[in-house]
């Protein structure tokens, strides 16, 4: 990424986001009160809901549910309503800054194609999660007790054993365990509104009996080529997602590509210790942690993700992701995101910054390249890896994310290159994927133990009772 493009994605940021957000906003205070008696503030932003999928398809749906929720008569499928016209609104600022980021880096994306599979079917599972959600809203966060989290488990548990349903039951085991660990949330100074409201309207929208598939799999061979690692934590759960390119075998565009392995966890499994839960890909873990790249066969793709099979794949020779990036990366086709999928958040475009300066200022580290500044998130850095913020502010190349957040743009490291008294020095999140490879960390966490094995063994010696 240039600086010219740095200026032009930082500066020239589409109309209308501000007013999307506003929106967005109002809806996510309401749930924070509940909708079982909404108030004129709620009134309002419902309202301003409707209004804003005026001339679209969704109007008279939504109009109708808001309708219905102020006067206290509404129905789950009318609060799928207003989840969907939230998610709606969302989607549209999103593909206005993927839209934006595109053209302004010349990135080729593929055209997302409605997929041809059936509509789900009817399930109780999928009832009892609509039954539990609704319940939340009508009692709004601050009115989240022990009973109504209680009443989640048995849900999660039988979503978890439908394998269709896996991603809605974590997603729902996230949200109630975050709740949990919070309560009383009446006493909470400040709700994190937008998150929980994002949860609670994905998983609506997830439960509906008409969900189907969001994209149909094709399977792909040919040479994988890892650009970085992002490691997503959650107290419950540990998901490694890898953003690579892909060299079609049959020659074809080389694409943009995802692929991710998670684990359930408890929440003392933190730090390095989380890629012990991922053992079950030797493969995957052994190419991240020595930069290999790797040649897979017939993996199922659906849109830019990549459902990973560590026995269709098989390290090859190595291959660095600087190098890869900056051979590679501008020329790469981006892939399509599903509508479900399109959020302002989940923005994470692989860019690669060289020639910068880090500069430290009161909001945090910043990259200058050709006189423009761009943020670097140094907060979503994982301590799964030896990645740290001194090491970003000792960098002069970045392999990282674009991201969109507070209304800006910033890059998420994920590997960088640089200088340290005076030698080079180079990392990425994935090179602890196989063990830890500095000799401090690695004295701490043998002297902290192995939680991982402990953890095995008693469950081990349960299961034996």
């Amino acid at each position: 990424m240039r600086g010219t493009q740095l200026a032009q994605l930082r500066e020239h940021i589409p109309a209308g986001l501000a007013e999307i957000d506003g929106v967005v906003a109002g809806v996510d205070d309401a749930l924070i009160g509940g909708v079982a008696r909404v108030g004129d503030e709620a009134t309002a932003a419902l309202t301003a809901l409707a209004d804003a999928t005026a001339g679209t398809p969704l109007h008279g749906r939504v109009a109708e549910a808001v309708d219905k929720v102020i006067a206290g008569s509404f129905g789950q499928e009318h609060l799928a309503a207003l989840a969907g016209a939230r998610s709606a609104l969302l989607g549209a600022a999103h593909d206005a800054l993927l839209g934006h980021f595109d053209a302004t880096l010349g990135r080729e994306r593929e055209a997302w194609q409605a997929p041809a599979g059936d509509p789900a079917t009817p399930s109780a599972v999928r009832a009892a999660v609509r039954s539990w959600l609704h319940e939340a809203a009508l009692g709004g966060w601050r009115g989240a007790d022990h009973e109504l989290l209680s009443a989640a488990g048995t849900a999660i548990e039988a979503a978890l054993a439908e394998p269709g349903l896996i991603r809605l039951a974590v997603l729902l085991d996230g949200l109630a365990a975050e709740l949990r660990a919070v309560l009383p949330v009446s006493t909470m100074p400040q709700v994190p509104a937008r998150r929980w409201a994002d949860l609670w309207s994905r998983g609506l929208l997830l439960a509906q009996d008409g969900f189907g598939p969001t994209e149909d799999a094709e399977p792909v061979s040919g040479r994988l080529l890892p650009l970085g690692v992002d490691v997503h934590e959650h107290p419950t759960v540990v998901q490694v997602q890898v953003h690579a390119i892909l060299e079609p075998a049959d020659g074809s565009a080389n694409r943009l590509v995802r692929t991710a392995v998670a684990a359930a966890k408890v929440e003392t499994i933190t730090g390095p210790a989380v890629w012990r839960l991922l053992q079950a890909h030797p493969v995957l873990l052994t190419a991240l942690a020595e930069h290999r790249a790797m040649t897979v066969t017939d993996l199922p793709l659906a849109g830019g993700d990549l459902l990973w099979r560590d026995g269709q794949a098989q390290a090859g020779e190595q291959a660095d992701p600087f190098a890869t990036a900056r051979v590679l990366l501008a020329t790469a086709t981006g892939a399509a995101t599903a509508p479900l999928d399109r959020h302002p958040a989940a923005i994470a475009e692989p860019v690669l910054l060289e020639g910068y300066v880090v500069r430290n200022t009161d909001g945090g580290l910043v990259a200058e390249l050709d006189g423009q500044a761009v943020p670097l998130a140094v907060d979503r850095l994982p301590s799964a890896g030896p990645l740290t913020p001194a090491l970003v502010a000792a960098s002069s190349t970045c392999l990282g994310l674009a991201r969109w957040d507070g209304g800006s743009w910033l890059v998420q490291p994920l590997a960088v290159r640089g200088t340290v008294k005076p030698k080079p020095v180079e990392a990425h999140n994935g090179d602890w994927a196989t063990g830890v490879t500095d000799p401090k960390v690695a004295k701490a966490e043998a002297k902290a133990g192995d939680a991982v094995a402990v953890l095995r063994e008693r469950a081990g010696r349960l299961l034996r009772r």
